[in-house]
């Protein structure tokens, strides 16, 4: 991963424009090409990224160089021009000014999230049986990446919709609010939208029901033993 701390300005350009000013930002390149751009603020959430596969260019600037992406004003400033191009065709032109910070460091292979043992065991069952969530539905990935972490299940039914699950064993309100952020990215996707949300857990609290229905995001409650087979509704007395 790089990590540059520099004066920098962004202009995005794709299905929408966006233009964030020169101003001190974090620019993260990890090893999957992907690049995002960060304030001091937020948990997570970048200002504007490139989703992986990307390519980048380094455009070294010299006194003189004519920059019609950028303004008058900041043009003595800039040092490098970053042109990102993302697997759609869009682009991210970074100006880079003053640089704080340089650093790159190996990871290596990342072990993935450790979760609650009962939470990854349901996410595993809901992957052998995705038609827990209806009739034709197929499973496409578990884990399936996004910039900002991974969706939990990633389904596909029969008339071709992708569905993104988010497992929990207590559904509550901030489990839906993730699975909003997963949405909001994977529907910018031409090649996968509409994507449709699902909220699975064992028990879902009142709050995030109703969150999730205003987010148009369906519910499932689900059965843990019965998934795995130790709860046969023709054993019980009632």
């Amino acid at each position: 991963m790089r990590l540059v701390i520099a004066q920098c300005q962004v202009d995005y350009a794709g299905r929408l424009t966006a233009h964030l000013p020169m101003a001190k930002r974090l620019i993260m390149v990890k090893s999957d090409t992907s690049v995002s751009i960060h304030a001091d603020d937020r948990a997570y959430k970048p200002l504007n990224w490139m989703s992986p596969p990307c390519t980048m260019t380094v455009q070294e600037v010299l006194p003189g160089t004519d920059l019609p992406a950028t303004t008058d004003d900041v043009d003595a400033h800039i040092t490098q021009v970053w042109d990102v191009t993302g697997p759609h065709g869009d682009t991210l032109k970074i100006s880079i000014g003053k640089v704080f910070h340089d650093s790159e460091h190996e990871f290596g292979v990342d072990p993935g999230l450790q979760k609650d043992g009962v939470e990854a065991h349901l996410q595993a069952l809901l992957a052998e049986n995705p038609t827990t969530f209806g009739e034709g539905y197929r499973l496409v990935q578990r884990e399936f990446f996004t910039p900002i972490g991974p969706v939990d299940l990633l389904l596909r039914s029969d008339e071709g919709q992708y569905v993104a699950v988010e497992v929990k064993r207590r559904g509550e309100i901030d489990g839906v609010e993730q699975l909003t952020r997963y949405l909001e990215l994977m529907n910018r996707d031409p090649q996968m939208a509409p994507v449709a949300g699902v909220f699975a857990a064992q028990q879902i609290k009142p709050q995030a029901r109703t969150l999730a229905a205003d987010r148009g995001i369906t519910c499932v409650t689900v059965n843990y033993d019965e998934l795995r087979g130790l709860d046969n509704p023709e054993d019980r007395l009632f």
